[in-house]
């Protein structure tokens, strides 16, 4: 944030300093004295700042649908409730306000929004004023062809529009300063200039550098995600000769505060946006963060960094004061505002929400089968080895599914994994959420030693991604020993029986994974690949064949010091 400091030390010409000689000496009749004149009030603009809304139109349930205060936890998120609550921060604005998204407002979304591939969310972020989103990761999920479509509106290319005639496409509009092609052209605009009251302020957007990692790769060939931060710094010299001096960063990367930190405060911010902060160029005022699904206001390098939660739950509520001569920033004060349950929440929100409800519900309330108890993607009891009751329950199942295939073995990557399954019927619904990406099963061959590559590629730095074993596949893996050393070879095993570096296993995962996704390279090695049912279908068999299904073992893998 820069700081605008009073004009000291400029010189005054012979015949100025004389008439204010006389001025100061006249006590009597005549002319006044001379006075400077008043600078131009400023302008005052409010950003109204989301991130990570997942398609999550419905009031989010669980721990997802909550803020935790001071007081205790309070219900929070839902679109209808988001909508009106914007609608109220805009009418208490001083000056001119803007709405925008720093990515991920779909994709991982609720069986509302996914059935009609995110539509209605880009229909909702319509009514709510959305003016700009940055894109994120999971505006990959479908690939960019499908992401340009919701940008310029269009039936699907399969499924055609189910929800309207004809679906518009997004009023707002994408950025992405950071996604190039081969040519190094960007997808979307790499950043927006606004003018507000005379003072022009830019909105660079920027998509997570780690994508590829993380989406299909099919979905995203030909392109490439480049560093935030250089290519931030990269544009501010043409933004500077176009007389913008107020920059706005909608950045899809995060952090993380100490744990139990204020959702409106910041306590040890850590992680991946530190850094780009620290790398910025100093003419940025503001980073609008995401990612992370989480909360926080901060100010890092004089700049103000903010994330609000994700799901709808939070507004970044941010105030900034723009100086009309010099059109820099020279204030800012942010406060993320809870977006409560209170009324009926904004009508037209509504009705659009329940429009595509109605014609979900068949389909959603579906009951698949029973569980006998809860089955939780995480469970603090147990994850010091990686499993998840959940986690291995959809293994199994992806295992049984694609026994035709020849599979041995199974592996669920736990971000793929997006919420628990409560105790008694499981529906349609419910499978989506916890799986929503529509992913088919891949079967592929490889070796013994392959697989012990693939188990070592869990740990990257300080950080872990444990995939989730199917039933019969069992090893031990070392807290305290070096990255790439983490597994013992000699403990793998498969139903009891050592598994040989040069024998040959065939193993089933998702089309994410199978394309290298999550870092999982190993698993591009495999050979004879055989395409298999979605990865929800094959919950929804397992549920009919086992129903009840009691909560799977959780001894598949242990860890030791």
């Amino acid at each position: 944030m820069k700081t605008l400091l009073p004009r000291f030390g400029v010189p005054l010409s012979t015949a100025l300093w004389a008439a204010l000689l006389v001025s100061c000496a006249h006590t009597g009749g005549g002319q006044p004295p001379l006075t400077q004149p008043s600078a131009p009030p400023p302008v005052h603009l409010r950003l109204l700042a989301i991130n990570d809304f997942h398609g999550n139109l419905a009031p989010p349930e669980g721990s997802s649908g909550d803020i935790r205060t001071d007081t205790g936890r309070v219900k929070a998120g839902g679109a209808a409730w988001l909508a009106s609550h914007l609608n109220q921060l805009r009418a208490s604005a001083p000056g001119p306000t803007l709405m925008v998204s720093s990515g991920d407002l779909i994709g991982a979304s609720p069986l509302v929004s996914a059935l009609f591939h995110d539509e209605p969310t880009i229909e909702a972020m319509n009514l709510m004023g959305l003016a700009l989103n940055a894109v994120g990761n999971h505006e990959f999920d479908e690939g960019a062809a499908e992401l340009l479509r919701l940008q310029t509106g269009g039936c699907h290319p399969q499924d055609g529009c189910q929800g309207k005639e004809r679906f518009e496409g997004a009023r707002f509009q994408f950025l992405a300063a950071n996604v190039v092609d081969a040519r190094g052209a960007t997808l979307f605009p790499p950043y927006a200039v606004r003018e507000f009251e005379g003072v022009k302020v830019a909105f660079i957007g920027m998509t997570l550098q780690g994508t590829p990692e993380i989406v299909n790769a099919a979905g995203i060939q030909g392109l490439r995600f480049l560093d935030e931060a250089d290519t931030v710094n990269a544009l501010v010299p043409g933004l500077r000769e176009q007389g913008v001096k107020a920059i706005v960063v909608l950045v899809h990367e995060g952090g993380l505060q100490k744990p139990g930190g204020p959702y409106d405060g910041c306590e040890g911010l850590s992680g991946p946006i530190v850094d780009i902060v620290h790398r910025l160029d100093a003419e940025v005022d503001v980073v609008l963060s995401a990612h992370t699904h989480q909360s926080y206001n901060c100010v890092l390098e004089g700049k103000r960094v903010t994330s609000a939660a994700s799901y709808g739950r939070l507004i970044t509520h941010l105030d900034l004061v723009l100086d009309r001569t010099s059109g820099d920033v020279v204030e800012t004060s942010a406060h993320n505002v809870i977006v409560t349950r209170e009324g009926a929440g904004e009508d037209a929100v509504r009705a659009l929400v329940e429009h595509y409800d109605a014609l979900s519900a068949p389909l959603r309330d579906r009951v698949l089968g029973r569980v006998t108890a809860p089955l939780r993607k995480t469970d603090e009891r147990l994850w010091p080895s990686g499993e998840s009751t959940l986690g291995n329950f959809i293994s199994d199942a992806q295992l049984e599914a694609t026994r035709d295939a020849g599979a041995q073995v199974s592996f669920m990557n736990p971000g793929g994994i997006r919420a628990d399954l409560d105790a008694g019927d499981v529906t349609y619904g419910e499978a989506v959420t916890v799986q929503p990406f529509g992913n088919a099963l891949v079967t592929l061959t490889l070796s013994g030693e392959q697989l012990h590559q693939l188990l070592e590629e869990q740990w990257k730095g300080d950080s872990a991604r444990i995939l989730q074993p199917s039933r019969g596949f069992t090893y031990t893996w070392s807290e305290s020993a070096p990255v790439g050393q983490k597994v013992d070879p000699a403990s793998l095993r498969l139903n009891g029986e050592p598994v040989r570096p040069e024998a040959l296993y065939r193993v089933s995962v998702s089309s994410f994974l199978a394309g290298g996704g999550d870092g999982f390279r190993a698993l591009t090695l495999g050979t004879n690949r055989q395409g298999g049912p979605l990865d929800v279908d094959a919950m929804d068999s397992f549920l009919k064949a086992h129903s009840p299904v009691a909560p799977p073992s959780t001894d598949r893998i242990q860890r030791v010091k």
